[in-house]
């Protein structure tokens, strides 16, 4: 079995949502997990804060990991699976879709340990 990676973005420009939706997102977040990890598909998965700083070639930093772009990571989801279609299949039912926002899958690389 591979691993895979889902990354979790949305419009950085989103309104902050009230306490009993932030509540009810949470649910549906554990349920969508909870429904991998009992596959025993689930590797790890966590959110992101929104503090950071961005590191450039020029050596330069800059406050914020997103200050240039639109969209905020809000975090990400390893998983094991046969392919990248059961990977993408997996992401089926994201409460990310419901923000309005997007999954990346990506294969995670296998490097040999030396």
């Amino acid at each position: 079995m591979n691993q895979f990676m889902m990354i979790f973005r949305k419009d950085k420009a989103m309104p902050q949502p009230s306490p009993e939706q932030m509540q009810a997102s949470v649910k549906l977040w554990q349920d969508w997990i909870g429904g991998i990890a009992a596959q025993g598909k689930l590797v790890g998965t966590e959110a992101l804060g929104f503090e950071g700083k961005l590191l450039k070639s020029d050596g330069s930093v800059t406050d914020g990991p997103y200050a240039e772009i639109k969209e905020i990571v809000g975090g990400y989801l390893t998983c094991k699976a046969d392919s990248l279609d059961e990977a993408v299949s997996l992401a089926d039912g994201c409460p990310m879709f419901a923000m309005g926002g997007t999954v990346e899958v990506r294969s995670v690389m296998d490097i040999p340990k030396s």
